[in-house]
């Protein structure tokens, strides 16, 4: 299996600490591949001040590529030494999420690992817009990284959408690729986790007074758990690892990551943009908002980035 064998590291310029480094090493030295550290950087000032002449300002971006990349040498030093294989890469780019996404598109890197900064008081992982646009526009599987280490007992909890027959080629997608990953990387125990809507929708009640919520609510329970039988039946997986929760997912799978006390959450994104996404959102990134612990995004096989490639590099 080549399963993440070509991992793209998005460093984070602001700090010196790079726990997305740790966990692409760590996941390295289980799958092997390479690695390869991405910085985008932009200057405004350089830009636009009249004094500097065109050529000088390509002298000075050069010198700041150097001086970065230098930089991200250093804080890697141990892992190359210990014989891990590190590719740095530095360019000018004044749009963060556009140069990793191009340089997946160039490269075919088949993960990114990006850090997701956390708030002490909540523990909660906070996304920024370059972490969203992730999320929503790149082809290959995201890996967003809280700031800790990765516990050896950690488990892997895989979010099912079990509404509908749409999305079992993406259910299966999920739990194949979480399957797959977790065998290599410490016998990591997954869980399979969907959510069934509680309210009876107000229709209903009106056109159906005789159908009460109860009815309803049994109703889409047991087709949640036939749906759920046959996902894990597909895959040998215990019903003890499976879990039909009442109530919303962005509440239900949060609680269940954290009761499991999980690594990582696995999700599926379909890359909504425009007004869709802006108004209406979907159910992985509802979850995503109330994570405390790692997520990995992955996309639908026919899913095509928005982003093009460029010529702008440096």
């Amino acid at each position: 299996m080549s399963q993440y064998q070509n991992v793209l590291v998005a460093i984070d310029p602001q700090q010196d600490d790079q726990p997305a480094l740790r966990r692409a090493v760590y996941l390295n030295q289980r799958l092997g591949g390479k690695i390869t550290c991405f910085l985008p950087i932009y200057d405004f000032s350089y830009e636009m001040t009249t004094l500097l002449s065109p050529d000088k300002r390509i002298t000075i971006r050069k010198e700041v590529i150097s001086q970065r990349t230098e930089w991200i040498r250093k804080q890697s030093q141990a892992y190359l030494v210990a014989g891990v294989h590190i590719d740095i890469k530095v360019i000018w780019h004044d749009r963060p999420y556009e140069a990793i996404i191009q340089e997946v598109l160039n490269n075919q890197h088949d993960l990114v690992i990006k850090m997701a900064h956390q708030q002490d008081w909540l523990q909660a992982v906070v996304f920024t817009p370059t972490d969203w646009h992730l999320l929503r526009k790149c082809p290959c599987p995201v890996w967003m990284v809280k700031d800790q280490a990765w516990q050896e007992s950690s488990k892997a909890v895989v979010a099912v959408n079990l509404a509908s027959e749409d999305h079992d080629p993406l259910n299966t997608k999920l739990v194949k690729e979480t399957l797959e990953l977790a065998e290599r990387v410490n016998h990591t125990e997954v869980h399979l986790v969907g959510a069934a809507y509680p309210a009876t929708p107000i229709n209903i009640a009106i056109e159906l007074p005789d159908f009460g919520p109860s009815v309803y609510n049994d109703a889409i329970r047991g087709q949640h758990l036939v749906a759920m039988k046959a996902l894990r039946q597909s895959f040998n997986i215990d019903e003890k690892f499976t879990h039909v929760e009442k109530g919303l997912p962005k509440e239900v799978i949060p609680d269940l990551a954290e009761h499991l006390d999980a690594g990582v959450v696995v999700v599926g994104t379909i890359g909504r943009t425009g007004l869709s996404a802006a108004f209406l959102g979907n159910t992985a990134e509802q979850v995503i908002d109330h994570l405390r612990c790692d997520l990995l995004a992955i996309k639908p096989d026919d899913f095509t980035s928005p982003v093009k490639l460029d010529d702008d590099e440096v």
